[in-house]
């Protein structure tokens, strides 16, 4: 970008030729692309991890309150069945599988919504700000 910004003289110390600008700005535009391509990729990549994380700990979450309407259930067959204090423990058991499938249901949703919207945000803006420099560069330019 430095090279469109300063007005650098060709090898006749004059203006730069049409040739010349436009071999300038198609190796520009190219190492542009390369470099905000990566960044997309870096940024998507990271996102993907959050979203892999949060559907995890959604997973671990769903299984362990399975395993507390399982145990909600024992508790309720051994009430009926016989009234004891082993169906005491059977509920104090399934309360506390519900509360730790509730903590990871959130944590898992803080981890899905870190990752949407799957849109490389830093690398849409940097595209904006390099479109806004060439055009600018242009503009300026045209009126020398």
């Amino acid at each position: 970008m430095a090279d469109v910004a300063n007005h650098r003289t060709s090898r006749t110390g004059s203006e730069p030729s049409t040739a010349e600008l436009v071999q300038r700005a198609t190796e520009q535009v190219s190492r542009l692309v390369r470099d905000e391509l990566a960044l997309a990729r870096a940024e998507l990549t990271q996102k993907g991890k959050h979203a892999g994380i949060g559907i995890g700990l959604f997973g671990g979450g769903g299984a362990l309150a399975l395993y507390g309407l399982g145990a909600l259930v024992a508790a309720v067959i051994l009430l009926l069945a016989l009234v004891m204090p082993a169906w005491l423990g059977a509920l104090i058991v399934a309360v506390a599988l519900f509360l730790v499938a509730g903590i990871l249901a959130l944590i898992g949703k803080k981890q899905v919504s870190q990752a949407v919207p799957p849109v490389p945000v830093a690398t849409v803006r940097s595209v904006r700000a390099d479109v806004d420099t060439v055009t600018a560069a242009v503009r300026d330019r045209g009126r020398a």
